[in-house]
């Protein structure tokens, strides 16, 4: 298969897969679209096996072949092309990719975190690691910035999915915050969304909205387009996190999704800023 079959294979996982992702790298240039493109693919690829229906012991074994295939990448493999083309334009750092991969066995490993800095690791390597490797292709050396704005995305994807991660197996808010607040796993098993739930959401979603804020200094260091995308990420996790403020932190029932249209007018207003 040729590199160029390779990305536009890419670009449809992303297309097909990504909720948010595909809307922001939209307004970008070609050869930076592709490569982002073929990071989500890698990273989807590693969620598919953490979150997938294979057993613990092969998801592990399934997880440390990937990780060992970014070092000696299998012919054929069309994900591999397109990601062995992107980081030989970009200096896409090796770390980040593997810490990825670090993160998808954590998930086989670890279903619950005793505490906020417990949990910070963690999406430093599944959600930090992302923007790292993106920031090589956007250009620009504000790699804790990158990490932040990551850490802050996935802090939002914690407070929308408890419900399918609780499906999952696992309970990324910290132990000790349910605890202080008053919530019992039981309550996320019946979906309870009482005056206790509400107050411990109300602040996952501030400290959410704090690492935004920091992480977004990174817009400063872009080029126009990619401050665009990654402003076009921005809004519309903060739009997500403004629908779930508005129906009172209920987020066992009904779909949190953006419509097309909102997130069209997030593209719009990215490339306004």
């Amino acid at each position: 298969m040729t590199v160029e079959a390779a990305y536009a294979e890419v670009e449809r996982i992303t297309r097909r897969e990504a909720r948010n992702f595909a809307y922001g790298i939209m307004v970008l240039p070609r050869a930076k679209r592709q490569a982002i493109a073929a990071i989500y693919a890698f990273a989807r690829r590693v969620d598919d096996l953490a979150d997938g229906e294979l057993s613990m012991e092969e998801k592990r074994n399934r997880l440390r072949e990937l990780d060992y295939a970014l070092d000696a990448p299998p012919g054929g493999d069309v994900m591999f092309i397109a990601l062995a083309d992107a980081r030989s334009r970009y200096p896409i750092p090796d770390g980040a990719l593997h810490d990825l991969v670090d993160g998808g066995l954590q998930d086989t490993e670890q279903s619950r975190y005793a505490d906020f800095a417990e949990l910070d690791g963690y999406c430093r390597k599944v959600a930090g690691a992302v923007g790292v490797a993106c920031l090589a292709v956007y250009g620009s050396d504000e790699v804790a910035r990158a990490e932040t704005l990551g850490v802050a995305l996935q802090l939002i994807n914690i407070v929308r999915d408890v419900r399918e991660d609780w499906e999952l197996g696992r309970v990324y808010l910290p132990q000790d915050e349910l605890a202080a607040y008053g919530v019992s796993e039981d309550d996320i098993a019946a979906g309870r969304a009482g005056p206790e739930w509400r107050a411990l959401m109300a602040f996952q979603a501030s400290r959410a909205r704090a690492y935004l804020e920091e992480g977004l200094e990174l817009l400063d260091s872009l080029d126009s387009r990619s401050s665009a995308c990654v402003a076009t990420f921005a809004g519309l996790y903060r739009a997500t996190l403004d629908r779930i403020e508005a129906r009172e932190y209920d987020v066992f029932e009904g779909s949190l999704r953006l419509s097309p249209l909102t997130k069209l007018r997030i593209v719009g207003a990215g490339l306004l800023r």
